[in-house]
């Protein structure tokens, strides 16, 4: 009987790192390893690290350093990084952190069972030397879909997977669905999964190295993604988000720039979905006939994740991007005109060089008129190897930490006004968490305008007859800053159909 291998998966980062886990679960189950959720009890703790910003790096050296902190103490052996952070350092990051057993780019993800295997049984896997993945794939977006299938994408699967037959896979794992699709793993119980539309990104904006570690921008073909959302109904999930790093660009490499247009009502038909909710679009590439689908469909969320980081004309040139105060705020419009409870979110850049005050004042007229239910601040900080880390007009720290906390008390502000303005109205709510106990905090779901995690919840003030999963109709009582208090309607088709009444 093969001696028992363990595996533990820490996952730190975006709901896209969310999935590369599920991916590299279902690869390390099909080839025999047990998955536990604690690294204190698996043999190797494999930490999925995020690279994109000075604080999400260190909260992935700080992951990694405490799962080390484990061996000698427990059943832990072996610390391996894997994730953005793997693949931007690489060599650089195994030297600088010993500490790590492993360090493992994208393209070890195939081989990723024997790449632990090695490590655990004492030998050493090299660290990739770190290149920009933009130039493995042509830069003609018609030509890309061939070439990928020699190259390592995370959430996509490699042409051909050296895995068992399908009927031979572990019960949950699922079987590669097309000839571009990964094996995945759900990690927990949860209601919501993501689903990866495309990786990379074709955009250059100044501030964001990004591209170069995930790569040119390619789509998964319509099928995979369908196929992968049929599986994700059966394990019980009720709302798929569909993430990439630029979701309006999906179907440009497939021929056609309108493919989300269609594919989203095929999803939203997908037995067992509830809720379609579609993340990270750019405000630049807005059709007219993506605003329509998206605000009509039934069970496709009228939701807006829109990258606007700025409203002053001058930033966001220097930002490399596109827009300004008036044509953002148009944009809004035609977005509430079709669907006035539409949500939407957005992150924003201050403190960026060259940023003056008047600019500063242009970006908070924008929030004050923008009623955006969410707002993410970031004060600016040099990245490496992006083309804003060389810009001269560089603020000094203060001024961008006091910058930061003017706009962030601002979007506090806002975003609370923003819950207050929904009071009254009707919202279907997804129940993702349930506690009747004494000590329970009560049930709490999410509403169309709420993504996982960054849009706030509702707590709902009666779970009678609700469990995790099911959709009910209420009505928006209160409010808690940003989140919302609303009352089951017992009336209501979601109710009496979803909890067996």
């Amino acid at each position: 009987m093969p001696e028992r291998r363990t595996v533990a998966l820490v996952t730190l980062g975006c709901a896209r790192n969310e999935v590369d886990s599920e991916e590299l679960a279902g690869r390390l189950e099909a080839d025999g390893w047990e998955l536990v959720e604690d690294a204190e009890d698996a043999d190797v703790a494999v930490v999925n690290t995020c690279g994109f910003v000075e604080a999400a790096k260190k909260d992935s050296v700080d992951a990694l350093l405490e799962a080390n902190d484990l061996k000698g103490h427990g059943r832990t052996q072996a610390v391996v990084a894997v994730g953005c952070m793997a693949e931007r350092y690489g060599k650089e990051l195994a030297e600088a952190l010993p500490e790590a057993d492993g360090v493992l780019g994208f393209d070890d993800y195939a081989d990723i069972s024997d790449r632990l295997q090695t490590i655990l049984s004492g030998g050493i896997h090299a660290a990739h030397t770190p290149r920009d993945r933009r130039k493995l794939l042509p830069i003609s977006p018609a030509k890309r879909q061939e070439a990928g299938a020699s190259v390592a994408l995370p959430g996509h699967g490699p042409a051909e997977l050296p895995q068992p037959a399908p009927e031979d896979l572990p019960e949950g794992v699922a079987p590669a669905s097309g000839p571009r699709a990964p094996l995945r793993r759900r990690l927990d119980g949860s209601p919501v999964a993501s689903v990866k539309l495309a990786s990379g990104c074709d955009r250059r904006c100044s501030f964001c190295a990004i591209p170069s570690f995930r790569g040119s921008f390619i789509s998964r073909r319509p099928s995979d993604v369908l196929n992968e959302t049929r599986w994700l109904a059966e394990q019980g999930v009720k709302e798929i988000m569909l993430v990439s790093e630029n979701n309006t660009s999906y179907g440009k490499d497939l021929g056609d720039i309108r493919l989300l247009e269609s594919l989203l009502p095929e999803l939203a038909e997908v037995d067992g979905i509830e809720r379609v909710r579609v993340s990270y679009l750019q405000p630049a590439e807005m059709r007219p006939g993506l605003i329509d689908v998206l605000t009509s469909t039934p069970k496709v969320a009228p939701y807006f994740d829109l990258s606007f980081q700025h409203s002053a004309p001058d930033v966001l040139r220097a930002m490399r991007r596109f827009g300004d105060t008036d044509r953002f705020l148009e944009l809004l419009d035609t977005i509430r005109s079709k669907a006035p409870e539409a949500g939407v979110r957005s992150n924003f850049i201050v403190g960026f060089p060259g940023e003056s005050e008047a600019d500063l004042a242009e970006l908070e007229r924008f929030l004050n008129h923008a009623r955006l239910d969410a707002i993410g601040v970031f004060g600016y900080s040099d990245e490496e190897g992006t083309e804003a880390a060389g810009y001269d007009g560089k603020l000094d720290e203060d001024v961008v930490a006091e910058r930061l906390a003017r706009v962030s008390r601002l979007a506090e502000e806002l975003v609370a006004q923003r819950a207050e303005e929904r009071v009254g109205s009707t919202v279907r709510v997804l129940v993702e968490s349930v506690d009747d106990t004494d000590e329970g905090d009560g049930v709490y779901g999410r509403a169309a305008h709420q993504a996982p995690e960054t849009d706030g919840q509702v707590l709902l003030t009666s779970g009678e007859g609700l469990s995790v999963g099911r959709m009910v109709d209420a009505k928006v009582v209160g409010t808690e800053g940003v989140d919302l208090v609303a009352e089951p309607l017992r009336g209501s088709l979601a109710w009496t159909e979803e909890a067996g009444r």
